[in-house]
Order: structure tokens, then C-alpha cells, then sequence
């Protein structure tokens, strides 16, 4: 397997040309990262075309000329995807091939740590696409290969693929997982461990939810405010912010930072990614970095 140093957190590049607007705002933030002791950053050739006036590939953009300005690529793992973006879609292996130059290009950069399928493509034969990415691996532009979105017969039948004709396979998943969507736990987890994949979860703080921020009758001022206010409809997930709350309390870190422990405790993930709009935001990865729950307060949490 492919060895990467993620570090205690991966930074989620979602927010760069979308909450993280400017140029400035973004070097400010990758820099107070990396001085924290980050050593990973993940985003997508697709981010951030969700954004209005956003067309995709700001992202990516931002951190090249970061990358660029500061010299610091190679003390960096840096992740991107393909097959998501309107512009690029699907894993066809033509797509593939020009989509990996186009991110190269943005990124400013000759290679990637870690290329990901952003989803899987039913309509591309799963050898072409499987070959296509091998490929990347070959001409040294990819370092490793991940799949995100997968089933897991898909994914073990691209595993499979991969085996029987010595081809480079999928090492990394990424998946949505936190501790109020737990669905993978049980749906892909087991097919992740069985063949020695790594997780690295994606929505960890459950676009804000887990960072304790939004309660019952609070207005919050954020981007995210309509997808992490819906989990209070949930009681269950009322209650589970009173227990984030007692254990952040007994360990005087933040929630959010229990929230990224609790993932960081499964032996699967290498590491969470998580977001950060400002350097603020930050504290609460490095917290998780050194944050060891007991038993008692993992089993808490996970009922």
C-alpha cells in the first residue's frame, strides 16, 4: 500500500473561491494550517462550481498559486478528483487523462499524492476506467488511487479488477461518515477493511452540526446553515449534543474536536477531512490531534 502522511486532519478545499473568497484569505488560512502541523489538503477539479458566479476549478487554482508561492509542495499531500464536475464528467478514460493534466495544470504541480473517482460511472466499463487510472500511476502523475461515492460491489469488483491483472487499485476511499450519518458503518466499512483500504470521511463535523454551534432556537449567521440545521429535527441528535458536550467539558477542547476524535478512534481512518473558512476554525483539527477518548466515552457517543 501506497503510505501517505495525512497528519491528525485533512483540510477540505471546498471552501476556497466559495466562503474563502480572496487570495489573500486563502493563503492566510493554508499557512495557519500548515504552521498548526497540517500535511494534507483534498479538493476536487468540481470545486467549487456549486458556488454561485462559480464555474469550478477555483479551488484547486488557489491552492496551486499557494503552493507555488510558498515552494512547500513536497512536504504536502495534496488529493483531487475527477468525474463530478459538469465540465468533466463521468470516468471515460479520455476524461480521466485530460481531467488529471487540467487539475496538474491548476494545482501547479507535476503530480498528485492521491487521485480519487468522485463517483462511480455506471456507464463506463469498470476495466477501462480501472486501466485509465493505473495509467496515471505509471507516468508518475498519481502517487495513489482512491474511490469516493462507491457501493461496495462496485468497489470490490474494481478491487477485483485490478488484482487479477496486476493493475494499480484503489488504496483510499472517501466517504461521507460523521456521528449522526453512520450508514457506511455498516454498508462499505467491512468491504474496506476485508481488502486494506484507508477511509478518509468526508462531512466529519456534519456541515457544522458538530461543532455544537447549532442548538435548538439559535440563529446562526453561516453558508451551511440549512444542511446542519435540518439534523435538529432529529431528538436523538439533540441528545447527542449534550453528551459532545460532557466530554468536551472533562477534556476542556471543543466539540467539534470530540467529534474528530470519535473518527479518528476506528482503525480504518487515516484521517478526517474537515473544513475551515477561517483560522478560527483551525483550532478544533489541532485539538483532535493529541484528543484520546476512553471506552466509556467512545461507546457514549457511538449510541
Amino acid at each position: 500500500m501506497t503510505k501517505l502522511d495525512f497528519g491528525p486532519v485533512m483540510l477540505g478545499g471546498n471552501v476556497f473561491g466559495w466562503t474563502v473568497k480572496t487570495r489573500e484569505e486563502a493563503f492566510t488560512l493554508l499557512d495557519a494550517f500548515v504552521e498548526g502541523g497540517g500535511k494534507s489538503i483534498d479538493t476536487a477539479d468540481s470545486y467549487v462550481a456549486f458556488a454561485p458566479g462559480c464555474q469550478g476549478g477555483e479551488s484547486e487554482t488557489m491552492i496551486g498559486e499557494w503552493l507555488a508561492a510558498r515552494k512547500n509542495r513536497a512536504s504536502l499531500v495534496i488529493a483531487t478528483k475527477v468525474g463530478r464536475w459538469a465540465k468533466r464528467p463521468g470516468l471515460s478514460p479520455k476524461n480521466i487523462r485530460e481531467s488529471i493534466d487540467g487539475s496538474l495544470k491548476r494545482l501547479q504541480t507535476d503530480y498528485v499524492d492521491l487521485y480519487y473517482a468522485h463517483a462511480d460511472d455506471e456507464n463506463v466499463a469498470q476495466p477501462e476506467y480501472v486501466s485509465a487510472f493505473d495509467d496515471l500511476v505509471r507516468v508518475g502523475k498519481v502517487r495513489a488511487l482512491g474511490a469516493s461515492n462507491f457501493t461496495a460491489p462496485r468497489l470490490g469488483a474494481a478491487l477485483e479488477f485490478a488484482k487479477n491483472f496486476g493493475l494499480h487499485a484503489f488504496e483510499y476511499s472517501q466517504d461521507k461518515w460523521n456521528l449522526v450519518e453512520r450508514e457506511v458503518e455498516q454498508r462499505l466499512v467491512p468491504t474496506l477493511i476485508e481488502a486494506g483500504l484507508q477511509e478518509l470521511p468526508y462531512y466529519s463535523l456534519a456541515s457544522g452540526f458538530l461543532t455544537g454551534k447549532y442548538r435548538p432556537g439559535t440563529a446562526v449567521d453561516s453558508a451551511r446553515v440549512q444542511n446542519a440545521g435540518k439534523y435538529l429535527a432529529e431528538p436523538n441528535n439533540v441528545k447527542l449534543l449534550s453528551v459532545l458536550d460532557g466530554i468536551a467539558a472533562e477534556h476542556q477542547v471543543s466539540v467539534a474536536a470530540v467529534s474528530l476524535a470519535w473518527l479518528k478512534s476506528h482503525a480504518v481512518v487515516a484521517a478526517p477531512l474537515a473544513s475551515a473558512r477561517t483560522v478560527e476554525q483551525l483550532a478544533p483539527m489541532f485539538e483532535a490531534a493529541s484528543l484520546k477518548l476512553n471506552a466509556d466515552e467512545l461507546g457514549a457517543l457511538s449510541a
